[in-house]
C-alpha cells in the first residue's frame, strides 16, 4: 500500500499538451491550414448570428435552433484552437491539471449541445410537416420546454459526471498528452489507477447522447418522410426544408465516426493522423454548418446576398 500512497501523492497537476510532434521541425506549419479554419468559423457564424438577429422574418423557432446552433459553433473552437495555435507556433504547450479539466468539461459540453440541437432541429421539422395546424402552438417557449430540460439536465449532468471521474484519478507516470486539447480518453489514458470505470462512463455517455440522439432523428425523419409520402401532398418543398439538416447530420456523423474509429484502430494509423482526425471533428463542422446553412437555407441566403449588396 506505501508504494502507491507515495503515486498518488506525487500525481501530476501540470500537463504538456504533445499533439503532432512527429511532424517535428514542420509542426509550425500547421498554423497556416488551422488558423483559416478558425477565421473562417468565426467570420460565417457571426454573419449567420447577425443576419438571424438583425432581420425579424428569422425569428421563427426554425431560425433561432439554427442561430443556437450558430453559438455553438462560434464558442467552441474558442476554447482550444487560440491554445492549439500558439503551441503551433510559440511551442507553449503547458496547461494546468484545473484548466485540463476546465477545457475538456466545456469542449465535451458544447459537443453535447451540438448532438442535442439537431435533435429539437429534427423535432421542429415534424410539427412543421406533420403537425402544421399546430404548428405554434407546440413550438411555443412553455410547450417546446419539455423537450428541452430534460435534455439539457442529461448533457450537463453526464458531462460532469466524466469529468469528474477523470479530475479524481492520479496521473503519476506521465504528463504528456498526445493531443492538442484535453481529450477524455487521452488525459485519462496517462492515470496509474484504474480506468475501468472511466471507460465505461466514457461509453455511457456516447449512447447516451450522440447515439441516443441519432436514433431519435431518425425516427424524426422516418416519420416525415412517410406522412408526406402517404398523404397524397406535393411533399417537394416541404421535403427541401428537412434536407439541409440531413448533410449536417450526415457530415457531422460521418466526421464523429471517423475520429471514434481512429482511437480504435490506433496500430493501423499514426499518432498525427489520430490527433488530426479528432481536431477535424471539432473545427470543421463549425466551418461546415453556417456555410451549408446560408447556401441550402433560401431565406438566409437571400438576407446574406441582400446584405453584402448594401454593403
Amino acid at each position: 500500500m506505501e508504494p502507491l500512497r507515495s503515486n498518488v501523492s506525487s500525481s501530476h497537476q501540470f500537463f504538456i499538451l504533445n499533439g503532432f510532434h512527429e511532424l517535428g521541425a514542420l509542426r509550425p506549419l500547421l498554423f497556416i491550414p488551422f488558423s483559416i479554419m478558425f477565421v473562417v468559423s468565426l467570420l460565417s457564424n457571426c454573419l449567420l448570428l447577425y443576419v438571424i438577429v438583425s432581420q425579424r422574418s428569422l425569428h421563427s423557432p426554425m431560425y433561432v435552433l439554427i442561430g443556437s446552433m450558430a453559438c455553438i459553433d462560434l464558442s467552441l473552437p474558442l476554447f482550444f484552437v487560440p491554445n492549439m495555435l500558439l503551441s503551433f507556433l510559440f511551442g507553449w504547450r503547458g496547461i494546468s491539471l484545473t484548466g485540463c479539466l476546465l477545457q475538456m468539461y466545456l469542449v465535451h459540453l458544447l459537443l453535447a449541445f451540438q448532438s442535442t440541437l439537431l435533435l429539437w432541429m429534427a423535432l421542429d421539422r415534424y410539427f412543421a410537416i406533420c403537425t402544421p395546424l399546430y404548428y405554434h402552438q407546440r413550438m411555443s417557449a412553455p410547450r417546446f420546454l419539455k423537450f428541452v430540460v430534460p435534455l439539457v439536465i442529461r448533457n450537463v449532468l453526464t458531462v460532469s459526471v466524466v469529468v469528474v471521474l477523470a479530475g479524481k484519478l492520479p496521473f503519476c507516470f506521465s504528463n504528456v498528452i498526445d493531443h492538442c486539447f484535453c481529450e477524455h480518453m487521452a488525459l485519462v489514458e496517462l492515470a496509474c489507477g484504474s480506468i475501468t470505470v472511466n471507460n465505461l462512463v466514457g461509453l455511457i455517455s456516447v449512447f447516451l447522447i450522440p447515439v441516443l440522439d441519432f436514433f431519435l432523428i431518425t425516427a424524426s425523419y422516418i416519420i416525415i418522410f412517410s406522412s408526406v409520402l402517404t398523404s397524397g401532398r406535393s411533399g417537394g418543398k416541404a421535403l427541401q426544408t428537412c434536407v439541409t439538416h440531413i448533410v449536417v447530420i450526415v457530415v457531422s456523423l460521418v466526421i464523429v465516426l471517423i475520429a471514434f474509429l481512429s482511437y480504435r484502430v490506433r496500430d493501423s494509423l499514426s499518432s498525427a493522423l489520430r490527433v488530426f482526425f479528432s481536431v477535424l471533428y471539432l473545427l470543421f463542422p463549425s466551418c461546415f454548418n453556417p456555410i451549408i446553412y446560408g447556401v441550402r437555407t433560401a431565406e438566409i441566403q437571400q438576407h446574406v446576398l441582400k446584405m453584402l449588396k448594401c454593403r
